[in-house]
């Protein structure tokens, strides 16, 4: 009787490591949290499991190397010892960086921007989810002259874009590179076409949009679950959702709305992944009224707020765009805190504090999502010149428009709108 052998990949044996440089610039998080959160980023790719973590205090990085000699051979001693694979560093690592390191060591390494880009990969579904993030990743490696990431096997459930079986050239060819870049940049054009349509089609359905933000593992998706009755992917994980989910709510009024559930954001966001969260974002940037869910029980909720709104600013969301600031998980939040919460919101007219997986306060945040959109809407006479087409276009778009005549220098409309409407309109 012949013995039967396993295929399945035996899981990448990772070691994390947290440079604490205190002169980091936009550094707003205790290193034991970046820590944490560090470990869970690489608990979330499939096969890899965390053998050990650490803080690595740092005056200055050194050019070569990132650390000190004294302190790269400890940690050599401890990769041994713990037979590791895989190095995630919590930060930027140069190029020359990396090869050092990873000489050193004799392990492979991967920096933030490539592990997140590797989870991405690994979670990306729709047709331009997985478009952005591979032009991401070329984006990346281009800088580094790396083609494959070979640790991560294509067993793993990602793309594979970054690496697999059998591929072993190590340096790219820049030309190849940017070629491919081209070519998924036109079809990404076509893609982003196709989804204007789909847009401009809902459009015209006069539902507000409600989108949903928020720190990654916030409960954005558990409450949008609990809202919609809906079965998205609610986990303890970072970016367990990654592409835009959408579901009809009734409101205790009636009024009938979308909710849009949304990537979660982090601290340090890859410039090269602004491009990959666009499908979920365009509906942030669109929305009548943004939810911005917070883990009020964690230690850092406050820094995680900022890093929440510094990407909205970043992304160019109006500020005139009203928003709730939901906070949630108040059942994890001890009684005393709790009470002093309680008092805090019911001072505050944009803040609902609730429980997404107890049910609590949720019925007071849908009465204000219902209150907030009901806010006046004006009739007004706006003139536009020929010249400004775009603006025409987008007063269609948010079929506002009650009647329009063409003068001798351009058009004349009257409008109905909303005082966010007006507001996104003068931003143009």
């Amino acid at each position: 009787m012949s013995e039967t052998t396993s295929t399945e990949t035996p899981d990448t044996r990772a070691y994390v490591i947290h440079p604490d440089i205190p002169s980091r610039e936009g550094q707003r998080h205790l290193p034991q949290f970046a820590l944490s959160e560090a470990v869970s980023l690489a608990a979330a790719l499939p096969h890899l499991q965390v053998i050990g973590e650490e803080i690595v205090k740092l005056r200055k990085p050194e050019p070569g190397k990132l650390f000190g000699q004294g302190k790269l051979a400890e940690i050599k001693e401890r990769l041994e010892a713990n037979e590791i694979d895989l190095v995630f560093i919590d930060g930027p690592v140069t190029p020359v960086q990396q090869r050092n390191l990873e000489k050193e060591w004799g392990v492979k390494l991967l920096d933030r921007t490539g592990l997140i880009l590797e989870i991405f990969a690994d979670r990306a579904r729709t047709r331009e989810g997985v478009l952005q993030v591979e032009l991401a990743a070329l984006s990346y490696q281009r800088t580094r002259l790396v083609r494959a990431w070979t640790h991560l096997e294509r067993q793993r459930g990602g793309l594979g874009f970054v690496g697999g079986p059998g591929e072993t050239q190590i340096e790219a060819d820049r030309r190849a590179i940017d070629e491919q870049i081209v070519r998924l940049r036109r079809q990404l054009v076509k893609v982003v076409k196709t989804r204007e349509l789909h847009r401009a089609a809902r459009r015209k359905v006069p539902f507000p949009i409600v989108a949903l933000v928020g720190y990654t593992n916030a409960g954005k998706s558990t409450l949008f679950n609990r809202v919609t009755g809906a079965e998205v992917l609610a986990k303890d994980m970072l970016f367990a959702t990654l592409d835009p989910t959408m579901r009809g709510l009734e409101l205790p009024t009636g009024r009938k709305v979308i909710l849009s559930d949304t990537v979660g954001f982090i601290s340090d966001l890859p410039t090269q992944l602004v491009a990959a969260f666009r499908a979920t974002l365009e509906e942030v940037l669109e929305a009548d009224l943004i939810l911005h869910v917070r883990d009020i029980s964690h230690p850092e909720t406050e820094e995680q707020a900022e890093d929440v709104n510094d990407i909205l600013a970043k992304l160019g969301v109006a500020k005139e765009v009203p928003l709730i600031e939901v906070w949630n998980k108040m059942d994890a939040v001890p009684p005393d805190q709790r009470r002093a919460l309680m008092v805090q919101e019911a001072r505050e007219p944009d803040l609902q504090a609730i429980s997404a997986l107890t049910g609590d306060g949720l019925d007071a945040l849908l009465t204000a999502i219902d209150e907030k959109l009901s806010e006046e809407r004006y009739q007004e006479e706006i003139t536009l010149r020929f010249a400004d087409g775009r603006k025409r276009a987008w007063l269609h778009e948010q079929n506002v428009i009650r009647g329009e005549t063409q003068t001798e220098e351009g058009w004349s409309f009257e409008v109905e709108w909303t005082g966010s409407q007006r507001n996104r309109f003068r931003a143009l």
